[in-house]
């Protein structure tokens, strides 16, 4: 089992022998949502965490108005002008859908060196490409000198997400990276971006991923398709309640009545949505009375929801849920992220993690064939710049 150690000195080494240059170093991590899955495009309530496994980014300005990239994780390089960038369908879009952002609403940028490296797990469900959007939009913020706040950068990532990578994601990755806070969730409304900060009183409680080391080709198909069939409901509806505008305005009254005949598919992934709000909202009061069995039994039927309501599971997640849902030192569980592989998150006993990594991962390869990963992961703060030895924050600076 792993946890977050990443050590920035091999980027930083690498950065300086590849461009000749003092790098500025930056990080944005990863986040896992305690509970409120797919709620987040509907202007519903979302619980996202920052973790303790990020994207960093290594940058420094170039004399011309070349991007040149290296990805320390894939071992490739990138050269584009400013002007020339485009989708490649790789992982130079996450840099260069930023760039493209960036141009389209008036910010102007020179050319720039960077590398990039992490050890957040890419495809596990941690929004590992919100985590490198983010970074690379705070570091060429602070390079640059462009006065964004820290919303711009949440909503600018989640522009780059939509145009470059094509994946209709909403706002919950992007500011959770931007915003998030050490021993704290973050309670978010996503129509109107308030949020507030919840402690995690996880005492002698620990969150574990399990990786279930799949990757389903579904991933970004099945999750627009979700969408899709969201504003479907929201759009029969509003022809009969016109003050409408998303799920969030829609009771179980309204999908009885205006959904449910038409379509009892799409009447199910609206009332899985209506259902996770309320959730969210009453696991929100159990954190903050230190209730964490009741919030570890919220997750367990948020899994159920996802799995046979919205249907964005698949065997292998509903095999970690359904195994660890008999264990006593295991509070909850729940697929976590967009669905379709990935990893489960759980609430473990501290004293039981060991044991039941061994266990669990046993008894996987045998049920599946497949590899299982485990990752114990910490609540930490969100994008920040890291300062070398005697270096100063350009806070400190003023």
């Amino acid at each position: 089992m792993t946890s977050g150690n990443y050590d920035t000195a091999l980027l930083n080494e690498n950065f300086r022998q590849r461009f000749h240059a003092v790098p500025m170093l930056f990080r944005s991590p990863g986040r896992i949502n305690i509970i409120g899955e797919h709620t987040d495009y509907n202007d519903g309530f979302v619980l996202p965490a920052a973790i303790d496994k990020a994207a960093y980014v290594a940058i420094s300005k170039r004399d011309d108005d070349s991007i040149e990239l290296a990805s320390l994780a894939f071992n490739e390089t990138y050269t584009s002008k400013i002007s020339e960038v485009r989708p490649l369908k790789s992982w130079t879009d996450y840099v260069l859908g930023v760039v493209d952002q960036l141009s389209k609403q008036g910010f102007a940028i020179g050319g720039f060196n960077l590398a990039l490296d992490g050890d957040i797990i890419i495809g596990a469900g941690l929004s590992s490409s919100a985590a490198v959007e983010c970074s690379v939009l705070y570091a060429l913020n602070e390079l640059f000198a462009l006065g964004l706040s820290k919303i711009q950068i949440a909503k600018m990532a989640q522009a780059a997400e939509h145009e470059f990578a094509g994946v209709k994601c909403g706002i919950m990755d992007q500011f959770a990276s931007v915003f998030g806070k050490a021993a704290h969730a973050i309670q978010l409304d996503c129509r109107s971006l308030e949020y507030q900060y919840v402690p995690l009183h996880m005492e002698e409680i620990k969150i574990v991923l399990f990786n279930s080391n799949v990757s389903h080709a579904l991933a970004s198909s099945g999750y627009n398709t979700r969408r899709q069939q969201c504003e479907q409901g929201v759009a029969w509806v509003r022809e009969q309640v016109a003050e409408v505008q998303s799920l969030r305005d829609v009771s179980h009254e309204m999908l009885q009545q205006h959904v449910l005949p038409k379509d009892e598919l799409i009447y199910r992934r609206c009332k899985y949505v209506l259902e996770e709000n309320l959730r969210l909202l009453a696991a929100c009061d159990d954190l903050k009375k230190g209730d964490i069995a009741a919030l570890g039994q919220k997750m367990f039927r948020t899994h159920e929801g996802l799995s046979k309501e919205y249907e964005v599971s698949c065997s292998e997640l509903d095999w970690l849920v359904q195994y660890v849902r008999n264990e006593k030192d295991v509070l909850g569980a729940r697929m976590m992220g967009g669905g379709f592989g990935g990893c489960s998150i759980n609430l473990v006993k501290e004293e039981a993690v060991d044991a039941l990594v061994e266990k669990v991962s046993a008894q996987y390869r045998q049920a599946t064939g497949l590899t299982l990963s485990a990752y114990a992961v910490q609540i930490a703060d969100g994008t920040e710049e890291i300062l070398q030895p005697g270096e100063k924050s350009a806070v400190e600076c003023l």
